[in-house]
């Protein structure tokens, strides 16, 4: 439970080392969160700092970690990393030692590991979490073996990264991109942490960072690219990236305008490899390849080893329409299983039931006939207006654009049109500072759709909010807004970052007919 600190990796390392468990979330998870992921594994050692500092502002940890080891009567030790402090308060913690003071007294009682524990291939070594804002997080257990390989194979050989080059990926602990950056270190690169706001003190601070460090490989998201281009910002202009030579971009789909933004203020040398893949399987589905081309708005290739495809509803496969992302035979990085699931129930139903035998991954989809991957959406968002099944990133495509609009979220809300159920596509945004949203600035939204999409893209409404909702890893949480929308509760605001936000939805007026 700490911040983004190499504090973090030596423990990730020391738990590999003697064949535990280590498993990881945010440190702005509140106490609610972390206790319906970690309750749920009973953990026997607790690491967290004392707090972590964002946007230059303290944020005090200690009563969360005093209420947090308390509740959790399987922990049996607790390491504070002084994070704000030199000397943290650790009263009111039962068996709490400073991160340091536990090396030096490890040192005394024992000689340090010279070897690495034995383990079968599939032991456990991770548990990670999903999302949890439908219900309780689902704890997805990956085993050692699949995950080394697997995360080898995509440094190695899908990022042509190699021993000496320097890997960065903006990542927080409770994401699966910090997993996937520390297995750097099995190729012998550098990593490269950074904790705290990428925008503080500006929108430079990052690509800064990567000048002075000599980054070869930066990791970022969609949403990040697009608040840089929107921001005015150009890298290329301002600091010398001559080390760099690919970045690469996840959490949601990365737009054709963030493709050519990156080419045009960043460089046109440099591979821009959008990946998809996630939590479930540790690493990706589809990403980069350094030997192909690159063409905007699309994945490059699918994984090495992995048996991709997209999927129709009836199960067969197609190439040049949207379907269902599926893998069709087993991979290394599969997951061991869930956490408390005895007889592999829940994890057979999370993947394997809507195409029998089939991971289905949850993504909208397109196969493009020279092999590349286009991303819509998550195919339990996509948009169903007239029994069409529309993907949500081509609205987004095409809204993202507007420099007035911060930030969008569309879904599809339930209704009754003439006594029959329908849905209508109802879009949301975040205006940029100081813009209006006026009837004109909805038509152009709306011409644009309609010309840079279809018609049946076109939103039956365009409504302004203050904030939209994310999870702590930074994705926008379109599902949550649906259920508000349409009156029903959310079960785990604790996964938001900013549940507040959904308020900003709840009971329009504009929506109840």
């Amino acid at each position: 439970y700490p911040p983004n600190t190499p504090e973090a990796i030596m423990l990730m390392l020391a738990s590999a080392t003697v064949g535990a468990v280590f498993s990881s979330c945010s440190s702005d998870f509140g106490l609610g969160g972390i206790a319906d992921r970690f309750g749920q594994i009973e953990p026997v050692v607790l690491m967290a700092a004392d707090g972590y500092r964002y946007n230059g502002k303290r944020q005090e940890r200690m009563p969360v970690i005093r209420d947090l080891a308390a509740a959790m009567p399987s922990v049996k030790s607790v390491l504070i990393v002084p994070f704000l402090d030199e000397a943290p308060g650790l009263e009111g913690i039962d068996n709490a030692i400073l991160f340091d003071d536990a090396l030096t007294d490890a040192l005394t009682a024992a000689e340090p590991a010279t070897g690495f524990e034995r383990m079968p291939f599939n032991h456990p070594l991770y548990i990670m979490y999903s999302s949890g804002t439908t219900g309780a997080p689902k704890c997805i257990v990956h085993g050692a073996g699949g995950t080394l390989l697997q995360h080898i194979k995509e440094h190695r050989l899908h990022c042509n990264s190699g021993a000496g080059d320097r890997v960065f990926y903006f990542t927080t602990c409770g994401w699966m991109m910090w997993n996937w950056l520390v297995s750097a270190i099995a190729i012998r690169a550098c990593v490269v942490l950074y904790e705290g706001n990428p925008f503080h003190p500006g929108p430079e601070r990052l690509w800064q960072m990567a000048a002075d460090e000599g980054i070869n490989l930066f990791g970022t998201s969609a949403k990040y690219i697009d608040a840089i281009r929107k921001s005015g910002y150009r890298p290329r202009d301002a600091v010398d990236l001559k080390a760099l030579s690919q970045i690469c971009s996840t959490g949601s789909p990365l737009t054709s305008d963030g493709f050519e933004f990156v080419a045009e203020a960043v460089g046109p040398e440099i591979q821009l490899a959008s990946i998809a893949g996630g939590t479930d399987l540790i690493s990706s589905f589809v990403l980069g390849c350094p030997i192909r081309p690159v063409y905007s708005g699309e994945i490059q290739v699918r994984g090495l080893g992995m048996a991709v495809d997209v999927f129709n509803d009836d199960g067969q496969p197609i190439t040049g329409e949207q379907g269902e992302l599926v893998c069709t035979r087993p991979f290394p990085s599969m997951p061991v299983g869930f956490w408390n699931d005895p007889d592999g129930s829940r994890y057979r139903g999370a993947y394997f039931e809507h195409f029998p035998g089939i991971w289905r991954h949850g993504d909208w989809a397109t196969l493009t006939e020279r092999g590349g991957l286009v991303i819509h959406g998550r195919s339990d968002a996509t948009l169903n207006p007239g029994g069409v099944r529309i993907g949500t990133s081509e609205i987004y495509r095409q809204v993202e654009a507007f420099d007035a609009v911060a930030e969008a979220l569309v879904i599809g809300q339930s209704v009754l049109v003439d006594g029959a159920s329908d849905v209508r596509v109802v879009l949301f945004v975040r205006m940029a500072e100081g813009a209006v949203l006026d009837d004109d600035l909805r038509r152009q939204l709306c011409a644009a759709i309609r010309s840079g999409a279809t018609p049946r893209h076109v939103p039956a409404f365009i409504l302004e909010v203050a904030d939209i909702p994310r999870t702590r890893s930074g994705k926008i949480t379109e599902l949550a807004v649906r259920d508000v929308v349409e009156g029903r509760p959310i079960k785990n605001t604790e996964a938001l970052a900013n549940p507040e936000a959904l308020e900003f939805f709840r009971n329009r007026p504009e929506l109840s007919t």
